[in-house]
């Protein structure tokens, strides 16, 4: 284990660094949170709003993925855009927080045009939180959904994205229960005016530094019994001009960061998933071929470092909780 010291020195650099570095620092992308606490809930709901016309793809690597529409998602079908992407709380329950996401894009009038009107493409995915807060029946629902993304839609350009205890981070924990988790978020700026952000869920099997196999914690009245099912769910954004194959392959090089920050990472018991958005607003550099590849190459490495980075911000900004199915304490409180 490491010690005291060790994570509060953890914490202390992720503070310093997540006060600049968010996920709408890509423009036009904004994140709305809803969570509930108390009374048997501690879960919640998160949305990325894109804009129009924005790229999206996937890459699900967890052996346990609570996800919804992601085989839309694939380069090869029709719709290559993405109006809305939810991250939920509830595991397979919560997945119905996406339909209150398509209602409230239906009724801006975003989606896919067919006769009559629009089909929003809103992909989802969920962790495992259920009974993390006492009722195991307390997990989102569609109203939840169309709350968190009416809250995106409603904050300002590059709005600070909230961090930890929020949105689907509200009942994430890692290392089986030993620590609290939540939501993170960083950004990195790239040649040509390119930035590359990440939200991150966190709520992992693993531990950050490797910390594989966590011992029980003074701090910690977790239930004892088999490991929680777990998730760490992503979002990756950028303002370059990507192509849906471009996009797919940026979603599956992110999956480095998690390998990165987290140990172990990709389990049986883990439902890990990385979805990619490409705004289109900055070209890359393809004056030839050997130009693409760097420039996509360095991209995709920039958002495998940016999910290392967002990980580590989620473990850093959670806080400490306690509830009726036990205590949760913080990564650097114990």
């Amino acid at each position: 284990m490491f010690t005291f010291e060790a994570r509060l020195s953890f914490v202390s650099k992720e503070q310093n660094r997540r006060m600049t570095s968010k996920i709408t620092d890509v423009p036009g992308i904004r994140v709305g949170h809803v969570q509930r606490i108390g009374d048997g809930w501690l879960s919640g709901v998160t949305v990325v709003l894109p804009p129009a016309g924005t790229v999206g793809s996937v890459d699900v690597r967890g052996g346990g993925p609570g996800t919804h529409e992601t085989d839309a998602l694939d380069p090869t079908t029709l719709v290559p855009t993405v109006d809305a992407v939810v991250l939920t709380g509830g595991s397979a329950f919560g997945l119905i927080a996406a339909h209150g996401a398509q209602r409230w894009c239906e009724q801006q009038g975003h989606g896919f045009t067919v006769a009559g009107g629009v089909v929003p493409i809103v992909p989802a995915a969920a962790i495992f939180d259920l009974g993390r807060g006492g009722d195991f029946s307390a997990r989102p629902d569609e109203a939840m959904g169309y709350e968190a993304a009416g809250a995106a839609a409603a904050s300002s350009e590059r709005a600070d994205v909230g961090r930890g205890n929020v949105g689907a981070g509200t009942g994430a924990v890692i290392g089986r229960g030993a620590f609290k988790g939540g939501v993170g978020t960083s950004s990195i700026t790239l040649d040509r005016g390119v930035v590359v952000g990440a939200l991150a869920v966190v709520n992992a099997l693993g531990m950050p530094f490797g910390e594989s196999s966590p011992r029980p914690e003074s701090g910690s009245t977790a239930p004892a019994g088999p490991p929680s099912l777990n998730t760490t769910l992503v979002v990756v954004a950028t303002n370059a001009d990507l192509d849906p194959a471009e996009c797919k392959r940026t979603a599956s090089a992110a999956h480095a960061g998690l390998a990165r920050a987290l140990s172990p990472s990709h389990t049986l018991a883990d439902g890990d998933t990385v979805f990619a958005l490409a705004t289109g607003a900055v070209g890359l550099d393809r004056s030839s071929e050997q130009a693409r590849q760097v420039s996509l190459i360095t991209l995709q490495s920039a958002a495998a470092d940016a999910v290392r980075l967002a990980v580590r911000d989620g473990i850093a900004a959670a806080e400490s909780i306690t509830t009726a199915a036990g205590a949760f304490p913080a990564y650097g409180a114990v």
